[in-house]
């Protein structure tokens, strides 16, 4: 299916590797002109074709700096895709009572002020386009239990900004959804020393073990990790003209895990 992105224009962060690189090399492949921030440019990024920005987003002047950059470099923007988020590996298995003001302040920074702070930069530039922001939430927003407390409602709170937003810029042509994966197969999950390797340390088992049972264990009917271009496949149509009706919804996207009402 064509897309009817070809000459559009993007703005991704957290576009390094994982979810973020996957979305890149998406819209890339359809012709979309994508200037991609991240904090460390990898050389998988550079081969998308994409204008790589570092950039830290967790900061106060860095998601606006990179709209700056980003409307130096494509003039306006079609699309916003808010993905950065995460965390300090040292600080994503703790529990409520272990985290400090300092723990708490950082992943809202970076996984919801983030969102805010670029998007509020953007917004002028989208309703010139009548544009499209995509927010890439959880489904721990959705279970809290899913993930650390203080990303699970960070990431609560960024599906609640994106309804908010499509409410009050829908009429000036500005759409706005949320994409919330489950596990889906990244670092977060398979690199040494991150979330995954720590609960796999808790229960006392191996991180392949663990990652092998996880799918079913949290009721994943699929049986298997989300794939990062599953997630990239999705954002693509949200952003196309076939979805241009679509907007305010959150799309989970968790092997069938969530149960919803």
């Amino acid at each position: 299916m064509d897309m009817g992105l070809s000459g559009r224009t993007a703005v991704v962060t957290g576009a390094s590797r994982g979810i973020g690189l996957a979305v890149v090399k998406a819209l890339t492949g359809e012709g979309v002109r994508v200037v991609a921030a991240a904090r460390t440019i990898t050389p998988e990024l550079k081969e998308t074709g994409a204008v790589p920005i570092t950039a830290d987003l967790s900061t106060a002047a860095g998601p606006g700096a990179v709209i700056d950059r980003a409307l130096s470099e494509l003039g306006e923007i079609d699309l916003l895709v808010n993905n950065v988020g995460g965390g300090d590996a040292s600080d994503e298995a703790f529990g409520f009572l272990s985290l400090s003001d300092e723990q708490w302040r950082q992943f809202y920074d970076l996984n919801f002020l983030s969102a805010v702070r670029a998007t509020r930069a953007a917004v002028p530039s989208l309703i010139r386009r009548r544009g499209t922001v995509i927010n890439i939430s959880s489904t721990s927003a959705h279970v809290p239990s899913g993930g650390p407390v203080h990303y699970a409602t960070a990431k609560a709170a960024l599906t609640a900004l994106s309804k908010a937003l499509a409410e009050e810029f829908g009429p000036q042509g500005v759409r706005v959804t949320t994409v919330s994966p489950g596990a889906t197969r990244t670092s977060l999950w398979e690199g040494p020393g991150r979330y995954g390797a720590a609960l796999a340390a808790a229960h006392g088992v191996d991180l392949d073990s663990f990652l092998a049972g996880l799918p079913s264990g949290t009721g994943m009917t699929t049986g298997r990790f989300v794939e990062p271009e599953e997630v990239a496949s999705l954002v693509t149509w949200l952003a196309s003209p076939h979805a241009a009706s679509v907007t305010g919804a959150d799309f989970l996207i968790d092997g069938g895990a969530v149960k919803t009402v």
